[in-house]
């Protein structure tokens, strides 16, 4: 027998200068980047929210407190990782995620399959499982003046019980 549970995730971030910018694993050239404790990889931060909240696991700030050194400046990569490895010790299964960025610009089409490539590695999963798609809010708000970034992300998990 099995249980399927979903999660939603979200994320926020500021964009700065000086920082690199990274979404979804990959550092896109822009003159602006995200502001964080770690690499402030907004895509990242909602998906594995989308999966502890699906684990009914709290969420990344539980997990990787900006209060604890030893997350300065990691990887998100490598938290999203570290995420799976906790779902999996607690018996859940990645069955999908799907995910959305919201950014005014740089436009991201040319790096979204590299992005789910990435996501789907460090989850163990089939690259199909992944879906990320990019929006702007059209010049609206905090993403539209391009004063930050953010992002939203679905998974749904399976625990065999």
């Amino acid at each position: 027998m099995s249980s399927l549970r979903i999660g939603h995730g979200y994320d926020v971030h500021r964009l700065v200068e000086g920082r690199d910018l990274i979404i979804g694993g990959v550092k896109i050239e822009h003159e602006k980047g995200l502001l964080g404790h770690s690499d402030a990889d907004v895509l990242l931060h909602a998906v594995m929210d989308a999966l502890l909240g699906a684990c009914a696991m709290g969420d990344i700030g539980r997990h990787f407190p900006d209060s604890s050194d030893e997350w300065l400046g990691a990887s998100s990569m490598h938290l999203l990782s570290l995420v799976h490895e906790r779902l999996l010790n607690a018996g859940y299964t990645v069955v999908n995620v799907d995910a959305t960025l919201v950014m005014q610009r740089p436009k991201v089409a040319p790096y979204i399959e590299k992005m789910r490539k990435n996501i789907a590695f460090a989850l163990g999963i089939d690259v199909d499982s992944v879906n990320v798609k990019a929006t702007t809010e059209e010049r609206l708000g905090f993403t539209g003046s391009e004063e930050g970034v953010s992002a939203h992300a679905v998974a749904l998990v399976e625990k065999n019980i």
